[in-house]
């Protein structure tokens, strides 16, 4: 009777699995990286536990003077409990805050209706014109009983939503019709595209709002004038879409030419091509870049500040102006910075689902 050795299966190392492997192939994989592991993890220790005790623990939250607020060792949320609708809604008529409310609620479900790909039907475009059709309705007011309110007084949260929001919408398809013009074979069409791009891109968008709002108005003629609001507008749309255009030409350029001449192949019109095969495979290409665009356009939204509109940043200024309140800059900055992250960590989260949703092979 012969004995057979049985063979048996050896794993890693105890040290190379789980989390000690983890540990030692990430955080501790060279000294070099152990010495910054130790010196990360004491800076940690440093100053979470004093953010923390400043934010929370010693926080006041329910001060009913400046007074009591400096009193404490933390932060002063009272104030953002007694200025919140100041920041949130800027001048806008205090009894009729309730509108600039309800408009950003149905801006930001028309937003996220339109993220829902159930929504992804013909009639969505008519949702949004109803749904802008009643934030018009809330904003401006005059009909159905409510009192007019001039968009000079707009401000806040609702006033970011609707620069952000009409600014993409506007941006995005001008910036398709620029790239695809830079592109073009059309010598003509192709000049005018490429001097806006590099003209436009060459300049801060803070040039661009002062030129809206200071040098227009002398070359339009006397008495006709154009709503600031409406300049402010204008100019982060020309901004935004020159931006886009050098995206999506990128996205085109990443196309093989074999598409381009599958599509002559079987008699397509330049149109339909871009339509239906070339367009949508870049698009997919050039989701990040793109959403990149759109979050750097909505916390650009707060320059318009410069031009003496009350976004929320100008409203936290308003705030922080009142004598018996002053002193708590940190706290409101800290308030809008918390309603941009939000928002802009939101698009970053959608724009990774859409990635893996129409499986680009792009993501890294």
């Amino acid at each position: 009777m012969s004995l057979t050795p049985t063979s048996t299966v050896t794993g890693p190392p105890p040290l190379q699995r789980g989390t000690l492997g983890w540990l030692r192939q990430n955080l501790f994989s060279s000294p070099l990286n152990a010495i910054l592991t130790v010196l990360s993890a004491w800076l940690l220790l440093m100053t979470v536990p004093a953010v923390l005790d400043w934010l929370f623990i010693k926080a006041n939250f329910d001060a009913q003077t400046a007074q009591d607020c400096r009193a404490s060792a933390g932060a002063c949320w009272a104030f953002i409990r007694e200025k919140h609708r100041l920041i949130l809604f800027g001048i806008y008529p205090y009894d009729e805050q309730w509108r600039p409310l309800l408009a950003s609620v149905l801006l930001t479900l028309l937003i996220v209706c339109s993220c829902i790909r159930w929504f992804w039907k013909p009639w969505l475009p008519l949702l949004w014109l109803v749904g802008l059709t009643v934030v018009g309705i809330f904003m401006w007011g005059g009909l159905f009983g409510l009192s007019y309110v001039e968009n000079s007084l707009w401000g806040g949260l609702p006033l970011t939503l609707i620069l952000a929001t009409f600014g993409i919408a506007f941006a995005f398809p001008l910036g398709l019709l620029l790239a695809l013009g830079r592109t073009s074979r059309l010598p003509a069409v192709k000049a005018v595209c490429v001097v806006y791009i590099e003209l436009i891109r060459g300049v801060p968008l803070i040039s661009l709002l002062f030129m809206s709002s200071v040098m227009l108005p002398l070359f339009m003629p006397e008495g006709f004038n154009i709503d600031k609001l409406l300049r402010a507008q204008i100019a982060i749309i020309l901004f935004a879409a020159a931006y886009i255009a050098e995206t999506v030409r990128g996205g085109l350029q990443a196309i093989p030419k074999g598409q381009y001449e599958g599509a002559q192949s079987l008699g397509l019109s330049y149109w339909r091509t871009m339509r239906q095969i070339i367009l949508p495979q870049a698009l997919k290409i050039v989701i990040p870049p793109l959403v990149g665009i759109f979050i750097s356009l909505f916390k650009d939204t707060s320059l318009v500040v410069i031009i003496g509109i009350f976004d929320l940043t100008q409203a936290a200024k308003v705030a922080l102006a009142d004598a018996a309140w002053r002193g708590f800059s940190r706290e409101a900055y800290l308030f809008i910075a918390l309603i941009y992250f939000v928002f802009c960590y939101s698009i970053s989260r959608y724009s990774r689902a859409l990635e893996r949703r129409l499986e680009t092979g792009y993501e890294r």
